[in-house]
């Protein structure tokens, strides 16, 4: 073989290998997608309706003692009649915490059984009826809180264990009954 024919063989069997090296490299030189073509973002979450619950009637408290070390001095309830799990996986309940004077203080809340629980007040009660909060927001449940009532409320009694999800009904009843 000539050594013309011999160069021009060896061009053309390289050509492809430096028509890609003259092209930009895509790991050095383009940033990658976010995410795989397959994943697609989903639907941002939204509250649903609230419709407060009429006023919770003794016969359908359901009390629960919380986990301390010293016993509380209030007694603490849920209104197991009105106790729901909204559309969009939020618990609802009126929450009764008595004072050993006999005193309540009642308000309607909403806990999120999410990686780290919200829980948010809808409205308090007073002479028999619900008065609406307005502007109220979600407060992260911490150890640092110092809320013991709303971490129990999310850990032991409303949320399953390590899927944060809301227990169903039945289950939340049984667990707050000590069951």
């Amino acid at each position: 073989m000539s050594p013309p024919v011999f160069t021009l063989l060896l061009t053309l069997a390289l050509a492809p290998s430096l028509v890609q090296a003259a092209k930009p490299r895509q790991f050095i030189d383009e940033a990658e997608p976010a995410a795989p073509n397959s994943i697609t973002e989903g639907k941002a979450w939204e509250e649903g309706k609230i419709d407060l619950p009429p006023w919770p009637k003794d016969g359908d408290l359901v009390e629960f003692q919380l986990d301390t070390a010293t016993p509380s001095r209030f007694r603490y309830f849920i209104d197991g009649q009105h106790l729901i799990i909204g559309t969009d996986k939020v618990v609802r309940y009126t929450l009764v915490g008595e004072s050993p004077t006999g005193t309540r203080n009642i308000t309607v809340e909403g806990l999120r059984c999410k990686a780290q629980g919200v829980f948010r007040t809808y409205a308090y009660g007073s002479d028999h009826s619900f008065k609406p909060v307005e502007g109220s927001d979600w407060q992260t449940i911490t150890v640092k809180s110092g809320d013991q009532l709303h971490r129990e409320l999310y850990g032991h009694f409303l949320c399953g264990p390590r899927t944060f999800e809301p227990r169903p009904i039945p289950d939340m009843i049984r667990a707050l009954q000590g069951k």
